[in-house]
């Protein structure tokens, strides 16, 4: 017996994918596995089948035409074509986890592609499917372009293609918030996206915080928040959670520094809370502009802040973004609003709203060009 994929258009009918099936049987062949794709001239059925040694692949084809198949399309296929689908797509997905820079040799291997060719955004096309030729966007900028002699390609596998394309942007995206960065006093820390596992270093770090910064970061006492509701801080449905961890050993070393990023809607809320010993030395100011990077990018219309009236350190790092912000306040808690969209704004560097205290409505705070550095605690997500 011999492996063979036979790929065929049926008219979408009852009882036409029976006649086909029928038509292989009297050639002795055994389907092992069926796809059904989609698409506007019918259902594309791609079959894995057994045949006799002795039938050709001329036999094949006239048996799918007289089962009423056509755009046939017939070629010998290998003992490894006998992983099911998903068990295939999931490998490939594992693979990308430990290479996301294999997603050109993914896609290869997915839709088995003659050539699969990255380019840049000027030249990149809208996706989408077209005869052996298939256009997919890439979220990190520009697009990939796929050919492969036959068959022609479908949308099923365009879908499937393109969920492949935006997970390794998102690995990617991933691997590039693993940074270390030098503070201004020489210090190295390293930043990574939290997760789960998590939980127990921020609780430590929460117990290394003073009760003064705790509250300047959830604005209701010394809370300490449980086991719970971290994990939905660290994992948020909508948005991400950035550690800090002292030293560049990464998960092995104490976390001291945590950043919220949460969207819902059109806005994103940010907050941060940075151990009292690693305050006031850029540690906050440098997170935040990584967490307006991450709202920019998500194409967020504005960024929150839920700061409280005499936290200055905070409302310093504020007019240090070079972004227009407006406060609102609403007793002694101001809320920060970062637009993230061009508008006609105050200028940068100015802090547009009521102030702190002291100030009417509308007063703009001119920026303060001090080299303190900030502690960075904001309000609740």
């Amino acid at each position: 017996m011999a492996l063979w994929r036979i790929r065929a258009t049926v008219d979408d009918r009852p009882g036409y994918l029976s006649v086909l099936t029928a038509s292989l049987a009297l050639r002795g062949v055994n389907i092992l596995t069926v796809q059904v794709h989609t698409t506007e001239a019918g259902a594309v059925d791609d079959f894995l089948v057994d045949a006799p040694e002795q039938v050709t692949e001329a036999e094949l084809r006239a048996a799918v035409e007289r089962g009423r198949g056509r755009d046939c399309w017939v070629a010998r296929s290998e003992a490894r074509g006998l992983a099911d689908e998903p068990t295939r797509v999931l490998g490939l997905a594992a693979r990308l986890v430990r290479d996301p820079e294999a997603a050109g040799a993914t896609l290869r291997t997915l839709l088995g592609a003659d050539a699969v060719t990255w380019r840049p955004a000027s030249a990149a096309a809208p996706g989408g499917v077209g005869g052996t030729t298939m256009l997919l966007a890439d979220p990190a900028g520009g697009g990939y372009e796929l050919r492969r002699r036959e068959p022609s390609f479908t949308p099923a596998e365009y879908a499937r293609a393109q969920a492949l394309v935006e997970l390794a942007a998102t690995l990617g995206r991933r691997d590039a918030d693993r940074v270390t960065l030098v503070l201004p006093d020489g210090a190295e820390v390293s930043v990574r996206p939290a997760t789960a596992d998590d939980v127990p270093a921020v609780r430590e770090l929460h117990v290394g915080c003073s009760a003064r910064s705790r509250q300047r970061r959830y604005l209701s006492g010394a809370a300490d928040p449980s086991p719970a509701r971290l994990r939905r801080l660290l994992e948020p449905a909508r948005g991400l959670t950035l550690l800090v961890t002292a030293g560049s050993g990464g998960a092995a070393e104490p976390v001291v520094a945590m950043a919220n990023l949460l969207g819902e809607g059109d806005e994103a809320e940010a907050a941060l809370l940075v151990r009292d010993d690693w305050q006031r030395r850029g540690l906050g100011s440098a997170l935040l502009r990584r967490l307006l990077g991450h709202a920019d990018r998500a194409g967020y219309a504005a960024l929150l802040l839920h700061v409280q009236a005499e936290n200055t350190p905070m409302l310093r790092t504020l007019r240090r973004l070079d972004r227009p912000v407006a406060l609102e306040r609403d007793g002694g808690v101001l809320t920060a609003t970062v637009p993230l969209t061009p508008v006609d704004a105050t200028p940068a560097g100015r802090v547009a709203g009521p102030a702190p205290a002291g100030c009417g409505p509308g007063t703009a705070l001119p920026a303060q060009a001090g080299h303190g550095l900030p502690s960075q605690r904001s309000g609740p997500i």
